[in-house]
């Protein structure tokens, strides 16, 4: 899902010239800017990235969700290292290749974290620099590179584009010297954010192209202002921004109230984009074989206090349902339940949540409890369970649910586990012999 424009741009001659080496690293925080997260892709030349931080997305589309990705897009997604790829001196390659019977093939990749976004009344910052393919001209056509953020909820789900929220930090298409920045929220079409072609703006990038060197591209999201503001930057210059007032109040919440944001990267080859301009793409002409090139991806914050940590943390304390790392199939909304914050809700069979680095620590855990509440029918109920390290697992522990009294109505249900000690990755599963959705999930602990 990616902006669509219902303009026409003149292509320019093709252009070839040597990539620029990466920088040494990910760059310092500014003063008062404090680092999230980030991947500077060192490693040796030939290999995957790290599997801790991200996600290889493969096929035409997510199981279950749109086709092609939901854009037109024609590429087949791999983790073959012939298409994503570290170079060896620091630089992420996502490589499009075409082979004999013109069937292309290219790379994407997501963050294993789903939970960016900024501190109670501070900012957060996602930067990334990058090379765009090196080519223009008709050699272009159908070239598709981007690096942008997608609201977590879209995990699991796939239909609820574009409600949950998109931030496109940096779009190019057809070998165009431009960086486009947009975001798509509210509904699909039109709504607020005319869509499918979201609120954008373009700019040429500074000094040499978008093709022949690295440039930077950032985007913030303001909460220490009122109205909160969305920015976007290319080399620090800024050239789109949007305001909280600009969309109305639903609108704004529903991209910004829930968990947080997942960042990807993907070099697409043809599509609704890349064909509005210069359509149809790709084309005989088009060239294959000339990749992005990035050099780092790096979140920072600044003032609100803290940015909420990845999800993990000691068995003991209260485990927010919300802080997953990754889950499959549900929703997340605001609670009623004491204390205020977001609950997980739409939960049915197989759906899942997984929380990393879960510390039980040297005495064993034995006890399990979960905040949970149902409004769901007579005789629908299911089991909340609790695997280690795998969904695979066996569950060394579970509780059966059914109706409380509504979806807001909330019960702490405990449970026995089996012993556990040290650090694991702990999955929620949830197993229902009836389809519908039957419980809602605030949070939960361990204990002894």
């Amino acid at each position: 899902m990616r902006f669509r424009p219902l303009v026409t741009a003149l292509l320019a001659p093709i252009l070839v010239v040597v990539p620029l080496a990466a920088q040494a690293g990910v760059p310092t925080p500014p003063a008062g800017w404090t680092a999230v997260w980030s991947d500077d892709f060192d490693g040796p030349s030939g290999t995957l990235p790290s599997s801790a931080n991200w996600i290889i997305d493969t096929g035409h589309g997510y199981p279950g969700g749109p086709t092609n990705w939901g854009t037109g897009e024609i590429q087949n997604y791999t983790n073959s290292t012939s298409n994503l790829a570290l170079d060896g001196t620091g630089n992420l390659r996502i490589t499009p290749r075409r082979d004999a019977a013109g069937n292309w093939t290219s790379a994407r990749i997501e963050t294993q974290r789903s939970n960016f976004k900024p501190p109670a009344g501070g900012v957060l910052a996602i930067e990334s620099r990058i090379q765009m393919p090196n080519v223009t001209g008709d050699a272009a056509l159908g070239y598709w590179p981007a690096f942008w953020a997608l609201g977590a909820p879209y995990r699991g789900n796939y239909w609820n584009w574009p409600g949950i929220g998109e931030f496109d930090i940096m779009e190019n298409v057809n070998g165009i010297n431009s960086v486009w920045g947009v975001l798509h929220c509210g509904v699909n079409p039109g709504g607020p954010c005319n869509e499918t072609t979201g609120l954008g703006a373009s700019r040429a990038c500074p000094g040499l192209t978008c093709q022949a060197g690295f440039h930077t591209y950032r985007f913030e999201w303001d909460t220490s202002v009122s109205p909160n503001q969305l920015r976007w930057y290319v080399d620090g210059q800024q050239f789109h921004s949007i305001s909280q007032g600009q969309l109305p109040a639903d609108t704004w919440s529903n991209m910004t109230s829930h968990a947080g944001y997942f960042i990807l990267l993907n070099l697409a080859i043809g599509g609704a984009f890349p064909d509005a301009l210069n359509g149809p793409t790709p084309r005989a002409s088009t060239a294959p074989n000339v990749p992005m090139i990035v050099d780092y991806v790096a979140v920072t914050s600044k003032g609100g206090g803290t940015t909420p940590p990845p999800p993990t943390g000691s068995a003991y304390g209260t485990l927010q349902a919300e802080s997953y790392g990754q889950q499959s199939g549900m929703g997340v909304e605001t609670t009623t339940d004491t204390g205020g914050g977001q609950n997980l809700m739409q939960i049915s069979n197989g759906d899942w949540a997984l929380y990393r680095g879960i510390d039980f620590g040297g005495t064993a855990a034995t006890q399990f409890a979960a905040r949970v509440a149902s409004g769901a029918a007579g005789g629908v109920s299911g089991l909340v369970e609790v695997r280690l390290d795998s969904r695979s697992n066996a569950a060394i522990g579970s509780f059966a649910i059914a109706n409380t009294g509504g979806w807001q109505s909330w019960r702490t249900v405990p449970a026995n586990i089996t012993s556990v000690t040290g650090v694991h990755d702990v999955y929620l599963t949830f197993t229902s012999g009836q389809p519908a959705d039957y419980v809602n999930l605030n949070w939960f602990t361990f204990g002894h």
